[in-house]
């Protein structure tokens, strides 16, 4: 991942310190992000092609963000509209942006796997911005970003991953991300929608909401996925938010410093009430924030040149 050139297309393969330098580049894009001018031109000449073949605001809106405040171009492509409802297939839509010379490819599928498969037949980088149920790798790194910025350190916490775990591709970065560093990670949510598996993961199961919250420092919240379920697998979402979500009258279950997140979109009333989404506990709006610092990082480490220390004094 620290070499110019190489996809990212899970966080799987990354090691300790290529996550760390990711966060640390990161924290010099943050502050070019507030300065009265956001830009500097790293990565002018360059061209970011974003290929979204689902829906998306924040991660697109960020890529595209990020890309710009960097000196780059983007072409932005999204499914609607575009010769995918004419036949064409995944690999030749590819091919064809590809021809208009962009350096690094941004993509977004429904199915899982589609940017392993893409990365493995394109010669530029390709960054997986969500596949199926399978990673949102930035969106992980951007979640440990977060984290650490309110914590100090990855290490020695206790993260509570709450909600539909099992069709959730924020999730499955995040518990790979924070398994490489000493985090105690624990997973809660009815068992209709929690892996089958959970022995390839380094996670605990809480069977309480109250176990569930214990001295966590973190909750990461997640929304029912009900377009990625052929049925719902609740019995109601009056039942769900009742036992799997969070309100202020259960916050006394929480540490006083514990912060609550969430990669939205957010369902309101259901894992989170409107009053905690804009509450002091929140850092949502922050992880959005995060984000196209993330994924400025991302893209300067996989097609940029130099150090970042010569970015934050440009």
């Amino acid at each position: 991942m620290g070499v110019p050139g190489k996809d990212l297309v899970s966080l799987g393969p990354l090691s300790r310190e290529d996550v760390e330098e990711i966060l640390d580049l990161a924290t010099e894009m943050k502050k070019i992000m507030q300065r009265p001018v956001k830009k500097v031109p790293v990565l002018r000449g360059k061209v970011i092609a974003n290929l979204f073949f689902e829906p998306s605001t924040r991660t697109r809106t960020s890529f595209d963000l990020a890309a710009k405040y960097l000196g780059a171009d983007t072409i932005n492509f999204s499914a609607s509209g575009s010769s995918i409802s004419k036949g064409e297939t995944l690999l030749d839509t590819v091919k064809n942006i590809l021809a208009m010379g962009p350096d690094a490819i941004v993509m977004r599928h429904k199915s899982s796997g589609a940017p392993f498969f893409i990365a493995e037949r394109v010669p530029v980088p390709v960054v997986n911005a969500g596949d199926g149920i399978n990673e949102h790798p930035s969106q992980g790194l951007l979640n440990l970003f977060t984290i650490r910025e309110y914590k100090g350190t990855l290490d020695g916490l206790k993260i509570t991953i709450m909600g539909d775990i099992s069709h959730s591709r924020v999730a499955r970065s995040d518990i790979l991300g924070l398994s490489k560093f000493d985090t105690e990670i624990t997973l809660f949510g009815p068992r209709t929608v929690m892996f089958h598996d959970v022995s390839p993961y380094k996670v605990k199961i809480a069977k309480t909401l109250e176990e569930a919250v214990k001295d966590a420092d973190a909750l990461m919240m997640l929304r029912i996925q009900r377009e990625r379920q052929a049925a719902l697998l609740i019995p109601s979402i009056r039942e769900y938010a009742r036992f799997y979500g969070l309100s202020h009258r259960k916050l006394d279950m929480l540490k006083s410093d514990a912060i609550i997140m969430h990669p939205g979109p957010v369902n309101w009333e259901v894992e989170l009430t409107q009053e905690l989404v804009y509450g002091d506990r929140s850092v949502i709006f922050n992880q959005v924030t995060n984000g196209v610092a993330v994924r400025m990082a991302i893209l300067y480490t996989l097609i940029g040149e130099g150090k970042y220390e010569e970015i934050s004094s440009s």
